[in-house]
């Protein structure tokens, strides 16, 4: 179980001061707090949210991109999609019908998602459909940065897993034997080294794991990074910058991908907005059932960043045209949660 975070925060939240005699804008805006609750890029929350009414607009923050790492803001929209899966799971547990509309405004690319509440006999009841047992993990899950044990999770675990992420439009596949998990680290180990290479993905990174970032952002632990180079922050934000120990970290996520008894890699048959969205709702989907499970996962998606790479986990791999994620599953040392931003600086 996840160590508990300090009173107050947005992790606190709690499910029984819902307003169940309220309008529904305050019923969405309850919700949202849990929307706010999912992973993403450098924990930087790129999201905005726009209440009206009966009317949730899901925004993107694109000020909150990463040119680097995400150029294209491929991340950027999964990350959305996470939050977009929260708030579909929320609204479910509370016995809130709604529809959703994707992208509903073409000249307006930063509109992810309208959410439209109703009273229930207009909504489409697919929406929230087989979510709300999942909305219990939503404050449990954590991002676990931590080595795994190496027993294997039951395959019935691991066909329930690929299910979960498949029912949201993106093919899963699942890899457990040893020695293809070992080439997987192989190529996480060669992105590690193309990415430090490059002083400005070190910049970039830096930045969000600087001490002064106490609502979004990486803590240094979050990288290995204190075992790696033996330094804490602010200086590690420094070393970072300033020095490429790619190599250094190429051994500490091979070693994490190899030693964790199941790799998942989530593949699209396109390559565009909508299937990084639908890609973000499968990563969430699956995350929470494997909390739900008592499991713990944590992305290695460095292959699929790095654009030589992308199309050589594909071939490996054999999954769909385009590797989107991969992430580790299995049972680590509890973590704390990554700081959030209050949900009044979410909304606009």
């Amino acid at each position: 179980m996840d160590m508990k975070t300090a009173p107050g925060n947005a992790w606190d939240v709690n499910e029984h001061d819902f307003p169940r005699d309220a309008p529904l804008d305050a019923k969405a805006c309850f919700a949202l707090r849990y929307a706010a609750l999912a992973p993403s890029s450098h924990n930087s929350q790129p999201w905005r949210f726009l209440v009206q009414d009966n009317m949730i607009d899901l925004l993107a923050d694109r000020t909150r991109s990463l040119p680097v790492a995400d150029p294209y803001d491929r991340e950027l929209i999964i990350s959305c999609g996470a939050a977009l899966f929260n708030l579909r799971s929320a609204l479910a547990h509370f016995g809130v019908w709604f529809n959703i509309s994707l992208f509903p405004a073409e000249a307006d690319p930063d509109l992810i998602a309208r959410v439209r509440l109703t009273e229930g006999h207009t909504a489409d009841r697919t929406a929230g459909n087989g979510l709300a047992h999942l909305f219990p993990a939503i404050t449990r899950r954590a991002t676990n940065r931590t080595p795994f044990g190496p027993i294997p999770l039951p395959d019935s675990l691991v066909a329930s897993l690929c299910a979960e992420g498949a029912a949201e439009g993106v093919a899963l596949k699942a890899v457990t034997d040893g020695k293809e998990r070992a080439r997987v680290a192989g190529l996480i180990a060669e992105a590690d080294r193309i990415q430090f290479a490059d002083a400005r993905f070190r910049r970039e990174l830096a930045a969000w794991i600087h001490p002064q970032r106490a609502r979004d952002g990486m803590p240094a632990y979050a990288l290995g990074v204190p075992k790696l180079m033996d330094f804490e922050t602010p200086i590690t934000a420094m070393v970072i910058r300033t020095f490429d120990v790619g190599d250094g970290k190429a051994a500490h996520d091979a070693a994490l991908a190899a030693g964790s008894p199941l790799l998942l890699c989530f593949s699209t048959t396109q390559d565009n907005a909508p299937a990084w969205l639908f890609a973000g709702q499968s990563l969430q989907r699956v995350l929470l059932q494997a909390k739900l499970e008592g499991y713990d996962a944590s992305h290695l998606n460095q292959p699929i960043e790095v654009p030589t790479l992308r199309p050589q986990l594909r071939d490996l791999l054999q999954t769909g045209p385009y590797p989107q994620l991969l992430i580790r599953v299995g049972r680590g040392n509890p973590v704390a949660h990554t700081a959030r931003r209050p949900i009044e600086d979410l909304t606009c």
